[in-house]
């Protein structure tokens, strides 16, 4: 199609009868005759006319597609051969929508071949990459337009917009204004109290983590909540960490530096980061790109690096001290950098801070390199090691939720049938599995050891033994988890039988069915789950 449209150029009629664009520059005289030229004066002098002869532009404009399809070059001085075109032409990447491949992207490159020659005579193409995204449509998946009420100014979304503004901005100046009402009920249902503001950042990370590679968009407020949360998360951390790096040792001056476990695993993690980041963002995958942030960002550096610091803030020497100051300010410094193409307000902010401590003196992050995958930092051992201690901690925690054991009560933590490897990590670990399994106490039993009465995890290459003496009641937790288990059947037979209804099934959007059923799946593990609780506690 593409060579189609190269080869059979067909006529275009490029003017248009529009109050805007681009006059077209013709003037013509009472007998008729047509005069081009940039404007009257240079049409006269050029043509030798006095003032005597009344000139008239024409009143139409160019054909919108026409001016734009000359932007890679008209920008840059052209027909002048002007540095800039010398040193910015051909564009690397072009942004379009797959709508107006025709439209734009395809005359452009017919005008560029036609104008713009190389030294040898040959034309040159406007741009080396085309990158199509999909088109952004409301949460029903409906095209958004002004008739239909459901266009999101992007604008309400960084700023906010209360409720009757929103109103306004919907129903106001309407071709169809017997549409109103419809717009306004449909509007204070979505947003009975406006838009909340949620930033140009928080909007930004939302398109990236949306753009699948030219798939529409149906549009999720709850996804630029979830993303508003990652910048505010960003943000706590970065706090966290300034509160215990500013006008401290952070090793940049020299001293001993020790790393713990922790900081070895948080630098190999950063680097395998950044050379996912990096090749999805060379992919065009800006949403596999925006996944991979928001993972390292909130589960691995926020949720497990930051709260394995804590044992090493609160009782390191001095060289460990130092070690994982300078680890925290470093990684961060890097993760600022690293994003900072998605969300460069907060990331410029945090990094004004952060510079000082690392030494920087350059004035803005934007001039910074960006990160560089550094193989002499992925120590493969701590990867391992801090997996395996993850493992631990996580099933200690899940056992303490699912035995609804109060969080902060210290537990007692028995391990049998250690491998050689996990024993190891056991001692080599243990000030971290106590902080943060909050365990009063660990102790490894042999294999053959049966052990108190007790609720088990099985991890990698250990059985994990939590016991229940003291710590519940059994008859007040079957009857407790009983409940629960009614209160989820419950749930289960209101969705079963609104699905089996026909026409709810018929009215409803396929948005609507597809939550229902979701629920559903929910509530089915969540009993699956509760049945299996009220098995380990009834045999106990």
């Amino acid at each position: 199609m593409y060579f189609s449209w190269m080869r059979d150029i067909q006529d275009w009629c490029i003017s248009r009868q529009l109050w805007w664009g681009h006059r077209i520059p013709a003037w013509y005289d009472n007998d008729g005759n047509v005069y081009v030229g940039r404007t009257e004066d240079e049409v006269r002098q050029e043509n030798k006319l006095g003032t005597d002869v009344a000139l008239r532009q024409d009143e139409d404009v160019l054909d919108t597609w026409f001016s734009s399809a000359l932007w890679t070059f008209s920008t840059l001085g052209w027909p002048e051969n002007t540095d800039a075109l010398r040193q910015f032409h051909p564009t690397s990447v072009m942004v379009s929508g797959f709508d107006i491949i025709f439209f734009w992207i395809a005359r452009m490159i017919m005008m560029t071949m036609h104008f713009i020659k190389d030294e040898n005579g040959k034309p040159q193409v406007p741009f080396k990459t085309v990158y199509m995204t999909g088109l952004i449509r409301d949460d029903e998946g409906q095209k958004m337009s002004k008739s239909k009420g459901n266009v999101i100014d992007p604008l309400d979304m960084v700023d906010g917009i209360t409720l009757p503004e929103l109103l306004e901005k919907r129903t106001g100046n309407m071709m169809q204004p017997q549409l109103a009402e419809k717009i306004r009920k449909r509007t204070e249902k979505q947003f009975p109290n406006g838009i909340e503001p949620h930033g140009t950042d928080a909007l930004r990370f939302t398109l990236a983590a949306l753009a699948s590679t030219g798939r529409d968009i149906n549009w999720d407020m709850k996804r630029l909540e979830g993303y508003r949360n990652f910048c505010n998360k960003l943000w706590n951390a970065s706090r966290f960490v300034l509160m215990n790096t500013e006008d401290q040792d952070c090793g940049f001056n020299g001293g001993e530096m020790v790393l713990s476990l922790a900081d070895r695993w948080i630098l190999a993690e950063f680097n395998h980061t950044v050379k996912a980041y990096r090749e999805a963002l060379d992919n065009f995958r800006f949403d596999i790109a925006a996944g991979i942030l928001y993972e390292f960002t909130w589960n691995q550096f926020c949720d497990w690096y930051l709260e394995l610091t804590k044992p090493v803030m609160n009782g390191g020497s001095e060289a460990e001290l130092r070690g994982t100051r300078h680890t925290l300010v470093t990684v961060l410094e890097g993760l600022l950098r690293l994003a900072h193409p998605i969300i460069p307000f907060i990331t410029e902010t945090i990094w004004q801070r952060v510079k000082a401590i690392c030494g920087i003196t350059a004035d803005t992050i934007m001039l910074q390199p960006f990160p560089q995958y550094d193989a002499s930092q992925v120590d493969d051992a701590a990867l391992a090691d801090t997996e395996w201690l993850k493992q631990a901690i996580v099933a200690v925690r899940n056992i303490r939720a699912e035995m609804n054991i109060a969080p902060g009560k210290p537990l007692e933590l028995l391990l049998r049938g250690c491998s050689k490897e996990a024993e190891r990590r056991v001692n080599d670990n243990r000030s971290f599995l106590l902080n943060l399994a909050r365990l009063e106490s660990i102790t490894v039993l042999p294999a053959d050891d049966k052990g108190p009465v007790s609720v088990t995890k099985i991890i990698d290459g250990a059985e994990l033994l939590i016991p229940m003496a003291g710590l519940i009641n059994k008859e007040d937790e079957l009857a407790r988890l009983a409940k629960e288990v009614a209160k989820i059947e419950g749930e289960i037979g209101r969705i079963e039988s609104k699905l089996s209804n026909e026409g709810f099934v018929a009215r409803a959007p396929e948005a609507v069915i597809a939550k229902e059923r979701e629920k559903l799946e929910g509530y089915a593990e969540a009993k699956a789950k509760l049945i299996e609780q009220q098995a380990v506690i009834a045999a106990l």
